[in-house]
C-alpha cells in the first residue's frame, strides 16, 4: 500500500460510541491497558463494539451506582480502539484497548446500558510554545529525581515517559502513573490547554516528592529502630549461647526463681510460712516478665529473702566494757547509767536474747538519742533509729498491703532488712509527738510491735507473714510522758533523764563539745583555749536551758567565726587563740539572760514556785495584785483547766484562813477584786503542783508581807490545806539550782525521792518537808520559829 493511502487513525474515529462506565479511575490517551468487563450490559457494549468499528468511550463514573445512566458519566472521557477480545469462562470477558483521545459527550443516544451517544473529539491547546518547552524539561527533570527515589517506578515507565514525543502525552503519562486522587485525574483530563496542565501535573509532582521525604524519613527511623532491635537480638542470642557454654542460666526469670528457690530454702521454713513462699515462688514461675504482677511479685520475695529469718548470734558482751563505753559517752546520768548496766547484768545472767522496751524520757538535748546509740555500742548490736513525731500514718509502721501501687514494709520491717539480724537495738525517737488521722493511729500500731506477748508473731500488712520481733530491744524516747498512751507507758520501763546543772555544762563542753566543735570548724584541738569561767558565761548568759544543745550551738557560733577570721587573715593560722567574755559579747552578742532574770519574790502578792515542764525544771513567779470592786478572782497567764482548779482551791483556802486568824478586815475580800497572773503569758501552762504557790502569793498580798528572799516551793494544795505530793522533784531542784535558791518547800511526802538526787545537786540547798498550807505560812510569811525543822541536803 502507497503513502496517499495511508490515514491516521484519528479520521477513523466514528462520532457515536458504545460507553464503557468506569468506576475506578479516568484512563488518559496514549496508554495500552486490559479492562475486565462483568457487567453483562458493559459485555454487550464491547461484543457490539468490536463488531463495528472497533472503538469504545471510556468515561469515569461521578457516584458509585448499580445500573449508571449517562448523567452519572463525566462528559470528558477517552476513546478506546479495542486491540484484543478475550471470553472468560464466567461470561465477562477481557479487553486489550489502546487509548488515543479525549472526547466529550454531545447527545446521548441510548442513556441506559448499553450506553451508546453521540460525541465531539477534543484536540490539544497551546502545545507549541516555550513556556511548553520549558514545563516538559521540568516535568521529566522532576520526575527523574522522583522515579529514581522511588522503587514503584519500573525501568519500563522511564523509558516510556522519555520516549513520549508530545508535551501533552507527557503530562497525561505522568498523571497516570502519579498517586493521585481519582477527581484530580479528572480535572486533569478534562485540561484542554497543554501549558495548564503540565502545570497542574507539576504541583502533584512536588507534592508527591514531599510525600515521599516524609516517608523515606519515616522508613529511615523504623529502619534504624529495627537495626537495632535486630542488633540487641544477635547480641542477645550470642549472649544466651556464651552462658550456655559456661553453663550459666540463660533467663533472667529462670535466674531469679533459682536465686529466690535456693535462699528461701535456706532458710527451712515451716507451716504457714513455707506454704506462702511455696505458693508465690511458683506463681513467679509461671508468670511473663512483662507482667504487672511480675514485679508486684519478685518485690516480695525479694523482702521476704532480705529478711533476717534465722536464729540471732549468741550476745557476746562485758559489763565492764559496756559500762566504760558508757562512761567515755556521756558525763553524768548516773542513774541511767546505772539503769542500763542493770539490765545488762540480767539479761547476761538470764543468758536471754529477749529485747525489752527502754522508754527515756527528758527535756531536749540532755542525750536520749546519744544514750541509745551508747546502748548498742555497749552490747555490739547493730543500731537502727527512725523517729515517728507528727506521724500520722499507721501504714508506716504496719506497711501497706500488696495491693497498693508503689506498696512497701513499714518501718520495722525495713529497719530489719537494713541490719540484717533479729536481735538489734531499735530506737523510736519522739513517740509523745505522734498524732492520730483518718489514715490511723500510729501508737496503737505500735503497741503490738512492742507488746512482748503479740511481736513474737508480728504481721506486717506488707508481708502478711509472722516474724518474731521478740528479739529486738526498743528504746524510745520522749520530753514528757503525759502525750504517751498509757498501754504504751505500760509496756516499757521508763528512765527519766534531767536537766544540767551549769556544772554538769562546763564538763560536758570540755570533754565532749568543744572538741566536737573545733574539729567540725576546721580548727585544730589546741588552737582555741576556753576557760571554765567563760563556759559558764556561756552556760549563764546564752544557754540555760535544760539541755546543752544552745551551748553547743554557742561553742559551734564562736568557732565559726574565728575560723572566718583565719581564712580573711585578720588573724594567724598558726596563732593560738584564748577566748574572753568580751569575744563571746562580740561573737554572740549581749547575754540572752541577765542576772536579774534571777525570779525573786520581792514585793507583797509574789511568789516563787517550782515547775515542771517538756523542757525541763523551771522558776515561776506568781503575781498577785488586788483592786476595788466586787468579791472575784481573775486569772491569766495561760493556764491550764488543773492550774485554775488549783487557783480557785488556793482562793478559798486563804479566804477561810485570813477569816479565820483575823489576818485583815472581815470585808477585806468583799470590797477587792483579786487579779492573779504567772508570767511568760505566752508559754501553756498546767498542773496541781503550784496550788501552795498560788496560795502563798494570794495571802501575802492579803497581809501585804513579802515572802523571804531564795525561797521557792512546789505542792499540790487541797481544800483542807493539806500538802500533797508532786513529781519531778529532781528536774525542779536543777531549775531551783539555775535560780540561785538556798531553800525549797517540799511536800513531806517527797522527802524519799531526795535520795534519787546526786549530791552535787543537792549541796547547798535546804529542803523544808511540809505537810499542811499554815506550816508554808508560818515559814514564809508570818513566824519562822512557828515552822517546821528544815532538812538540809547531804552533806558532802
Amino acid at each position: 500500500m502507497s503513502e496517499r493511502n495511508i490515514v491516521p487513525i484519528e479520521q477513523l474515529l466514528p462520532n457515536k460510541l458504545f460507553i464503557i462506565p468506569l468506576s475506578g479511575r479516568p484512563v488518559f490517551p496514549g496508554v495500552f491497558m486490559p479492562i475486565m468487563v462483568n457487567n453483562p450490559d458493559d459485555v454487550k457494549s464491547v461484543e457490539e463494539a468490536y463488531s463495528e468499528s472497533g472503538f469504545v468511550g471510556i468515561s469515569l463514573v461521578k457516584k458509585e451506582t448499580e445500573s449508571p445512566a449517562t448523567d452519572d458519566l463525566y462528559e470528558v472521557g477517552t476513546v478506546a480502539r479495542i486491540v484484543k477480545k478475550i471470553n472468560l469462562p464466567d461470561g465477562g470477558i477481557n479487553v486489550f484497548v489502546s487509548t488515543l483521545k479525549r472526547f466529550r459527550i454531545r447527545k446521548a443516544v441510548n442513556p441506559r446500558l448499553p450506553m451508546v451517544a453521540i460525541v465531539d473529539y477534543i484536540d490539544d491547546e497551546e502545545y507549541d510554545t516555550f513556556e511548553v518547552k520549558a514545563l516538559t524539561r521540568a516535568l521529566l527533570s522532576e520526575m527523574k529525581e522522583l522515579s529514581e527515589n522511588n522503587p514503584l517506578f519500573s525501568e519500563e515507565m522511564r523509558l516510556n515517559m522519555v520516549n513520549i514525543d508530545q508535551p501533552g502525552k507527557i503530562a497525561d503519562f505522568i498523571a497516570s502513573i502519579l498517586n493521585i486522587d481519582k477527581y484530580d485525574q479528572q480535572r486533569i483530563l478534562e485540561t484542554t490547554n497543554v501549558r495548564l496542565r503540565m502545570e497542574k501535573v507539576l504541583v502533584f509532582i512536588k507534592k508527591e516528592q514531599e510525600l515521599l521525604q516524609i516517608q523515606k524519613k519515616i522508613q529511615n527511623e523504623i529502619n534504624k529502630s529495627i537495626e537495632k532491635n535486630q542488633r540487641e537480638y544477635f547480641l542477645r542470642e550470642e549472649l544466651k549461647a556464651i552462658k550456655e557454654e559456661l553453663g550459666m542460666t540463660t533467663d533472667a526469670r529462670s535466674s531469679d526463681y533459682q536465686k529466690f528457690k535456693e535462699k528461701l530454702d535456706a532458710f527451712n521454713f515451716t507451716g504457714e510460712i513455707k506454704e506462702t513462699v511455696e505458693s508465690e515462688l511458683e506463681k513467679f514461675a509461671l508468670m511473663e516478665p512483662s507482667s504487672g504482677e511480675y514485679i508486684v511479685t519478685r518485690n516480695y520475695l525479694e523482702t521476704i529473702i532480705n529478711l533476717p529469718w534465722g536464729e540471732p548470734e549468741k550476745e557476746n558482751y562485758d559489763i565492764q566494757a559496756s559500762r566504760k563505753i558508757l562512761d567515755e559517752d556521756h558525763f553524768g546520768l548516773d542513774d541511767v547509767k546505772r539503769r542500763i548496766v542493770e539490765y545488762l547484768a540480767v539479761r547476761q545472767l538470764r543468758q536471754d536474747t529477749k529485747g525489752s522496751i527502754i522508754l527515756l524520757v527528758g527535756p531536749p538535748g540532755v542525750g536520749k538519742t546519744s544514750v541509745g546509740r551508747s546502748v548498742a555500742r555497749a552490747m555490739n548490736k547493730p543500731f537502727f533509729r527512725f523517729s515517728v513525731g507528727g506521724m500520722r500514718d499507721e501504714a508506716e509502721i504496719k506497711g501497706h498491703r500488696r495491693t497498693y501501687i508503689g506498696a512497701m514494709p513499714g518501718k520495722i520491717l525495713q529497719g530489719l532488712k537494713i541490719v540484717k539480724t533479729r536481735a538489734p537495738v531499735f530506737m523510736i525517737d519522739e513517740v509523745d509527738k505522734m498524732g492520730a488521722s483518718y489514715q490511723g493511729d500510729p501508737s496503737s500500731a505500735l503497741l503490738e510491735v512492742l507488746d512482748p506477748e503479740q511481736n513474737v508473731a508480728f504481721r506486717d500488712h506488707y508481708l502478711d507473714l509472722p516474724f518474731d520481733l521478740s528479739n529486738i530491744l526498743f528504746i524510745l524516747t520522749a520530753n514528757t510522758l503525759d502525750s504517751i498512751p498509757g498501754p504504751l507507758r505500760d509496756r516499757a520501763e521508763i528512765i527519766s533523764l534531767s536537766g544540767y546543772i551549769n556544772s554538769e555544762k562546763l564538763e560536758i563542753a570540755k570533754k565532749y563539745l568543744m572538741p566536737k566543735s573545733l574539729e567540725r570548724n576546721g580548727l585544730k584541738k589546741k588552737q582555741v583555749a576556753i576557760g571554765s569561767k567563760e563556759i559558764l558565761f556561756i552556760a549563764d548568759g546564752y544557754a540555760r536551758e535544760a539541755g546543752v544543745r544552745n551551748l553547743e550551738k554557742s561553742l559551734d557560733k564562736i568557732n565559726r567565726k574565728l575560723a572566718t577570721e583565719i581564712v580573711l587573715g585578720e588573724r594567724k593560722e598558726g596563732e593560738k587563740i584564748s577566748v574572753d567574755t568580751d569575744m563571746i559579747k562580740k561573737f554572740l552578742g549581749k547575754p540572752v539572760f541577765r542576772e536579774d532574770d534571777i525570779k525573786v519574790a520581792l514585793y507583797p502578792g509574789t511568789a516563787v514556785g517550782l515547775a515542771w515542764t517538756s523542757m525541763g525544771g523551771d522558776t515561776l513567779l506568781i503575781e498577785a495584785l488586788s483592786n476595788p470592786g466586787k468579791d472575784s478572782l481573775n486569772l491569766t497567764g495561760q493556764l491550764g483547766d488543773v492550774m485554775k482548779e488549783s487557783a480557785a482551791i488556793a482562793f478559798s483556802w486563804v479566804k477561810h484562813y485570813v477569816a479565820e486568824n483575823k489576818l485583815a478586815d472581815s470585808d477585806w475580800f468583799d470590797k477587792r477584786s483579786i487579779h492573779l497572773h504567772v508570767p511568760e503569758g505566752a508559754t501553756p501552762k498546767d498542773g496541781p503542783s503550784a496550788g501552795i504557790t498560788m496560795a502563798t502569793a494570794l495571802l501575802s498580798l492579803v497581809i501585804q508581807k513579802p515572802i523571804k528572799c531564795s525561797v521557792a516551793m512546789t505542792g499540790e494544795l487541797s481544800l483542807t490545806g493539806q500538802v500533797l505530793p508532786i513529781g519531778g522533784l529532781k528536774e525542779k531542784t536543777i531549775a531551783a539550782r539555775r535560780n540561785g535558791v538556798k531553800d525549797i518547800i517540799i511536800p513531806k511526802a517527797n522527802m524519799r525521792d531526795l535520795d534519787e538526787i546526786p549530791e552535787y545537786i543537792l549541796k547547798g540547798i535546804r529542803f523544808h518537808p511540809v505537810t499542811s498550807m499554815k506550816e508554808v505560812a508560818d515559814f514564809v510569811l508570818l513566824s519562822p520559829s512557828a515552822g517546821k525543822k528544815s532538812t538540809p541536803a547531804k552533806s558532802s
